[in-house]
């Protein structure tokens, strides 16, 4: 018989999910005037950058009109929650909450139009360009007026860009300028916006003069209007068209992207910016600014994440336990035994997260199913998708699980463990991905130790001489990026190598350190490794002054060398 007390919070749930409902009168007037006045609480904290409470307000709002069915106040609060996910990082987590709005909306009004340009720019900035030019145009059909249509034509012309289908951006972006009375239709801000994008497609069609001479004029209309935020795209695009041309001239302008993303604390161009004075071989600062900079944005965007889903989370639990308490004050012929349970749900109903995540690693511990997690850095922006796929909603689908099947049923039990058993996988992958890089004297048995892990019956990884170097002599900057490097070698081998055997060999000089990497896996055409993680590696090695090469030919393994100075 199963003790666990996570369980016994499951089943108590279920027994008082079973009760009976009971009217229960509403005064809707002051609903409406408390839903009012979070909705504007929300906005103002909105404006001023306040995002966590922002996003407690606007939610709060939200299950207030759900009291009264004001359809439209529900989805206005839930795409301001999505907007604010989307800032933050958040796009699995932004898609869901405007998931949230579908069923409230009618086609052909002004939200299904946002909603759809919303989804299209989470697509986008996860990479998945053909459903966000769906979305973008499903948003151009919902809009009912020309001026509202230019803002995801814009969008579908960035994803053909991202796409690197040039020639199409440029067509979409030319009809926009066609327009006629185009000053009627576009903004100051969103003219400049459109005539960059149009620039910066000419440049990547070889066009470089035409190219240069539209960024160009977006740039002077920005300063001229005061567009300040809108320059620093400016600034980037031409660092990039100067980069093959004059590096000099393309780090003064990716100087300017990093001072003004600076001043607006806006991080992924201040990262675009680094990139591109890294390329340019400027001082190695801007290498170790980079790697901070990413690795402290991520770490700030999974707090965010976090924070996100307990807000949802803790509202979802203070509406069920409002909702209880109501039955249980309309209901008098509550047994004794009854009551008592109920008193022990509102104890529990205010145990936050974290707590529930206790009782989840107690249950495993005395039930003997831990096994060692072997899940990895794979990239910064996979871990932020990683919590918030795995934890609030993950409970959510248990408890509701418990709610909607009989636990007496041996089937349905098992069905239970293994949803639990996925919980507490996902709990402790995510906490070792986050978990600081000791560099101190025991640094090469931790590392070791992170290798080890990928060991099993399919695969050998074979570690030589990492006792050999002096680790001592090498800088913790550069341990930590020997580690970070190896890991997401160690997780893309994981995926997609399918190797027998890994060797990982380290050598060292007087001055310098080497790192041979080597599988047996299927391999692949250099043409076609895919860029994101090994670009982070690059970033990292070359902010350490350090070299990193890539061989690789189908069915002829994987191998990667590494070289450093200590």
């Amino acid at each position: 018989m199963i003790r666990s007390p996570f369980l016994f919070l499951l089943i108590v749930l279920f027994v008082f999910s079973c009760t009976e409902k009971t009217s229960v009168h509403i005064d809707d007037a002051n609903i409406k005037e408390g839903a009012f006045k979070l909705r504007e609480k929300g906005i103002a904290q909105l404006q001023e950058k306040n995002f966590n409470s922002a996003f407690y307000s606007f939610n709060k709002s939200k299950i207030a009109y759900e009291k009264i069915k004001d359809s439209a106040n529900i989805v206005y609060n839930l795409i301001q929650m999505a907007s604010i996910q989307q800032i933050n990082g958040d796009y699995y987590g932004s898609k869901e909450t405007l998931t949230e709005a579908l069923p409230f909306i009618k086609k052909k009004d002004i939200y299904s139009a946002s909603i759809n340009n919303f989804f299209g720019i989470a697509d986008k900035e996860l990479a998945l360009y053909e459903d966000a030019i769906a979305n973008y145009k499903e948003a151009i059909k919902d809009c009912t007026d020309s001026i509202s249509k230019q803002s995801p034509l814009n969008n579908i012309a960035v994803v053909y860009i991202n796409q690197k289908k040039y020639d199409k951006a440029i067509r979409v972006l030319e009809s926009i300028l066609n327009k006629k009375n185009l000053d009627s239709i576009l903004s100051p801000k969103s003219k400049s916006r459109v005539i960059d994008n149009l620039g910066f497609a000419y440049f990547k069609t070889e066009k470089y003069d035409k190219g240069l001479l539209f960024m160009n004029e977006s740039l002077e209309q920005r300063i001229k209007t005061d567009d300040v935020y809108g320059s620093i795209e400016s600034y980037l695009h031409l660092a990039e068209y100067y980069s093959k041309k004059d590096a000099k001239k393309s780090n003064e302008y990716a100087k300017r992207a990093y001072d003004i993303a600076t001043k607006f604390n806006s991080i992924d161009e201040r990262l675009r910016a680094l990139s591109f004075l890294i390329s340019n071989g400027s001082e190695v600062k801007y290498g170790q600014k980079y790697v901070f900079l990413n690795d402290s944005i991520i770490k700030i965007r999974n707090n965010f994440k976090n924070k996100f889903a307990k807000i949802k989370y803790d509202s979802k639990k203070e509406k069920d336990e409002n909702q209880k308490l109501r039955l249980e004050k309309a209901e008098n012929e509550l047994s004794l035994q009854k009551a008592k349970y109920q008193r022990i749900f509102f104890i529990i109903g205010i145990i936050s997260l974290f707590l529930l995540l206790i009782y989840l690693r107690k249950f495993y511990q005395n039930r003997n199913r831990v096994e060692k997690i072997k899940t990895a850095y794979n990239t910064e922006t996979r871990i932020a998708k990683d919590i918030h796929d795995g934890l609030a909603n993950d409970v959510f689908h248990a408890i509701t699980y418990t709610q909607t099947q009989p636990l007496t049923n041996e089937n349905n039990k098992e069905n239970l463990l293994q949803k639990l058993d996925d919980i507490y996988s996902r709990v402790r992958g995510i906490s070792r991905e986050n978990n600081d890089i000791n560099t101190g004297p025991n640094y090469p048995n931790y590392l070791k130790e992170m290798l080890s892990t990928y060991n099993s019956p399919q695969t050998n990884v074979i570690i030589n001489s990492i006792e050999k170097i002096n680790w001592d002599s090498v800088e913790d900057l550069k341990k930590i990026a020997i580690q970070r490097v190896l890991h997401e070698l160690m997780v893309n081998m994981k995926k997609h190598s399918e190797a027998s055997i890994v060797v990982i060999k380290f050598e060292s000089s007087s001055n310098t350190l080497f790192i041979n990497y080597s599988d047996n896996g299927k391999g692949c055409e250099k043409s076609k490794i895919i860029k994101n993680g090994l670009q982070n590696m690059e970033i990292r090695i070359l902010a350490i002054k350090g070299t990193i090469t890539f061989e690789t030919e189908p069915d002829k393994g994987f191998k990667v060398k590494i070289t450093m100075p200590k």
